[in-house]
């Protein structure tokens, strides 16, 4: 049975020059891709009781409170359900956080990036570390307990210590979720074209992310990039579990079939019920992806469970490969989970399971 949810808002005032996400600026297209969007909605939705909906980007909060309302009236939900909505600092203020919370959302993750007002500007954020203050300060004055900051390492001219600074001022404001992201400079971004100098290498991002782990130590690190309290909807992901994808490009997983929606805005405006690709896995592709998404937590995947859901021995199956990155494993009971020097290297390790 599915029970999350996720729901695509993709317009931005400004693109930031390290993203390759779909976006759009044209924001007076709001009404119509709202109306798509129900749309869609009605037609793929079944009714399911829902345990997480995730309103995530392009800037979610660029739409008002009401819109939100619209689309929440759609599903079924009660108060025990997780509703995370991504924010901008740039756009923010008390009462629109009084707002959301009083229809229900319950969970908001703030996109910071750095607390470096120079790196902010180089990457083409639109907002400064002041601002990021100023959203943990009305999420919190708003009632919300369950707050999320995002960080990007890697950054062009970011040091290791202006990493540190930061993680070290998020602690501060003793927000309950912190999430890190390396950069990578994917096609589709400013940055692809125009590369920014002075940008650290692979091995200063190992670094940075090694500064991390000892930094946010008193953290639950429950899976590779996130540190703090689980987020159901992240962790539903990472379990491999069914959930929908509605919006422009959104992808989704529903009765073992992968989909996703077309990355042209105008198309999906005119066609919101059609998926521009289906794909009905096979049992190989279900183990596979069992094992590459289960490796993203730090506990690892059960592989008693896999055993008899695949009908297979794992540590016969996969003996070379398990014998080839010994060194990068941890074992435990019915566990195998990557230790930190595997987590560093882990996409060489888990391209080695796909068949």
């Amino acid at each position: 049975m599915v029970k999350s949810a996720y729901i695509h808002i993709p317009f931005c005032k400004s693109k930031c020059k390290y993203c390759s996400f779909i976006s759009s600026v044209l924001l007076d297209l709001k009404e119509a891709y709202l109306s798509a969007l129900i749309e869609e909605i009605n037609c793929f939705y079944k009714g399911e009781k829902l345990d997480t909906i995730y309103f995530g980007g392009g800037t979610p909060s660029v739409l008002n409170s009401e819109d939100f309302s619209r689309l929440l009236n759609l599903f079924n939900y009660d108060n025990e359900t997780e509703i995370t909505i991504e924010v901008n600092p740039d756009n923010l203020n008390l009462d629109y956080m009084k707002d959301l919370k009083s229809i229900g959302i319950n969970r908001v993750s703030i996109g910071c990036q750095t607390f470096d007002d120079n790196i902010l500007k180089l990457i083409g954020r639109r907002h400064n570390s002041k601002q990021v203050y100023d959203a943990v300060s009305f999420s919190n004055n708003a009632g919300f307990t369950n707050i999320s900051l995002d960080f990007i390492y890697g950054l062009p001219s970011q040091t290791i210590e202006g990493f540190e600074s930061d993680l070290k001022k998020a602690i501060s404001l003793k927000v309950p979720h912190i999430s890190l992201y390396g950069l990578k400079i994917e096609p589709g971004s400013y940055f692809y074209l125009n590369t920014p100098k002075s940008l650290p290498d692979e091995d200063m991002q190992a670094d940075m992310y090694l500064k991390a782990l000892d930094i946010l130590k008193e953290f639950n690190h429950y899976e590779i990039s996130n540190f703090g309290l689980v987020s159901r909807h992240n962790i539903n992901y990472w379990n491999n579990n069914h959930y929908y994808g509605f919006g422009l490009s959104a992808h989704g997983y529903v009765d073992g079939i992968r989909y996703s929606n077309s990355v042209d805005l105008d198309f999906y405006i005119k066609y919101p019920k059609r998926h521009y690709c289906e794909h009905l896995l096979s049992m190989q592709e279900k183990l596979e992806e069992e094992i590459f998404l289960g490796f993203r937590k730090i506990k690892g995947i059960n592989i008693q469970n896999i055993n008899k859901r695949f009908n297979i021995d794992f540590e016969q199956k996969y003996e070379k490969v398990l014998s080839k990155y010994k060194d990068y494993f941890e074992k435990s009971q019915n566990y195998y989970a990557l230790n930190t020097s595997g987590i560093l290297v882990s996409n060489v390790i888990l391209s080695e399971f796909l068949e």
